[in-house]
């Protein structure tokens, strides 16, 4: 059973970007591991300009400089980067007001946005607030040596 060109889309979050990249991070084999399976199953992988921003500014106040400027170099050749329009923004802050008992951030209600625009329906994140909106979570690879 092959996926639909839809179904082939997964929303990559910052989170789970910087477990891949950031060895020291708890999470880092299984999110590689996880990665690299999304890779192999040719699945897209969708973000947004402002998870970029929010994950160098992560890399370079918890890695380095060099790390950070690697890893936008290297996401901007190899991932679909969609810009986030001012309709997402709107809905985005909709998301805010009307989910007040949440602790989502702006960046993850405008990923959720995105998400609702584009039809995307999976995301890879290590936050549990995409799960809390509905989204479904692609699992962390339980063996990353696999």
């Amino acid at each position: 059973m092959s996926l639909s060109r839809s179904d082939q889309r997964i929303f990559v979050d910052s989170s789970a970007y910087y477990a891949t990249i950031d060895r020291r991070d708890a999470d880092h084999a299984p999110a590689a591991a996880t990665m690299q399976r999304l890779a192999r199953e040719r699945r897209t992988l969708v973000t947004t300009n402002a998870v970029l921003f929010e994950l160098h500014a992560l890399l370079v106040n918890r890695v380095n400089r060099k790390t950070a400027w690697d890893a936008l170099v290297a996401l901007r050749a190899s991932q679909t980067i969609v810009r986030v329009r001012s309709a997402d923004e709107r809905r985005a802050e909709e998301i805010l007001a009307q989910y007040d008992d949440k602790d989502f951030s702006l960046t993850d209600t405008l990923s959720f946005a995105v998400m609702e625009r584009l039809g995307i329906q999976e995301a890879f994140s290590l936050d549990q607030h995409f799960a809390q909106f509905s989204w479904q979570l692609i699992p962390l690879e339980t063996d990353p040596t696999t």
